[in-house]
């Protein structure tokens, strides 16, 4: 209860509480709270996850910088992880004029501005299930950032445990970031889809939207923007839907269950895989699942549904037969 009436009184402070002494609190503060059932990272930190208990524990250490991916406006700054500092999907991690990735010139800087050095351990998490911070740790893989942590069910995990928020953006000392690497293939392109498609490559297509999506049912997802002309899927694809792959906490399955889920879809590691969605975001979850915590070979097709979709010329597999603006 002393652990509950301490956290309330961060929540109330809301950033009145100088941000050293506020951190350095919450590592007692954090020693009060259990982690249930065990997930893939039920062992603390792991080499890609951390609980949130690890994480309440070790707020104050200055090796750790706390991310927060989120996209939903406003979020963050109503209340976020203290000491959390804010990379907004839309306008940090992607480019505002290309359909495109954060420029690596542009990366570099907002690593800088958040204090991050090639020895600092970073953790993102975020709303909607961490698919926009899974996202943010596909990015930091392709830029080379080393010690990129998920938080095993993000802010809906943290929020449920009534652990600490405040509404205090942090003021960090810049660094000097400095990319020293580019991986290119850790992305799939059209083309690569489009050969798997077409029986000229060995990768397997995993489609993790929703079973109306996969069959050509509905489009989009009910009130999303991002819509494709056609329905259905790409030829091929194998359809296992993100949340098969969490608990109802939003944490991982252990890796013994990952690996039984996809195998059952014909993914074992044996071929190399991408993932794609809609926009490339809930494919990032997957791809964290598949490439991080079971050590497969996996690209992530970003430009995913709204791209091949949209492409002229490409085949696609519609079972329900759905026809876009059909009266």
């Amino acid at each position: 209860m002393a652990a509950t009436r301490y956290s309330q009184g961060i929540r109330l402070a809301a950033g009145r509480v100088p941000a050293g002494l506020a951190l350095a609190a919450l590592v007692w503060a954090g020693a009060a709270f259990a982690n249930p059932a065990p997930s893939a990272a039920a062992s603390g930190a792991s080499n890609v996850l951390v609980t949130t208990e690890w994480l309440a524990q070790n707020l104050a250490d200055p090796k750790v910088r706390v991310i927060e991916v989120s996209v939903n406006p406003g979020l963050y700054e109503r209340s976020h992880v203290p000491g959390a500092v804010n990379l907004s999907w839309h306008n940090d991690l992607n480019d505002k004029v290309r359909r495109d990735i954060v420029g690596k010139e542009a990366f570099e800087a907002l690593l800088s501005k958040a204090g991050v050095t090639p020895d600092t351990t970073v953790v993102l998490y975020g709303d909607t299930n961490n698919w926009f911070a899974a996202w943010g740790a596909w990015v930091f893989d392709i830029y080379g950032v080393k010690n990129v942590k998920l938080l095993d069910g993000g802010r809906k995990k943290w929020e449920a445990e009534n652990r600490p928020l405040n509404n205090r953006a942090p003021d960090y000392a810049a660094t000097t970031y400095r990319v020293q690497a580019v991986n290119t293939q850790l992305r799939a392109r059209l083309a690569d889809a489009l050969a798997a498609a077409e029986g000229r490559s060995d990768a397997k297509l995993v489609d993790i939207r929703s079973a109306d999506e996969y069959s050509g049912k509905v489009f989009a997802p009910a009130g999303v923007p991002e819509l494709s002309i056609r329905a259905g899927h790409i030829p091929g694809a194998a359809n296992v839907p993100w949340g098969q792959a969490v608990k109802e906490d939003g944490t991982f399955k252990s890796p013994e269950e990952l690996k039984k889920l996809y195998s059952a879809a014909g993914i074992d590691g044996t071929r190399p895989v991408i993932t794609y969605c809609r926009i490339g975001e809930r494919s990032s979850h997957t791809w964290f699942a598949l490439s991080k915590i079971l050590g497969y070979s996996v690209k992530n097709y970003d430009g995913s549904w709204t791209e091949y979709g949209n492409a002229v010329g490409v085949p696609i597999n519609n079972p329900s037969g759905t026809v876009w603006a059909a009266k």
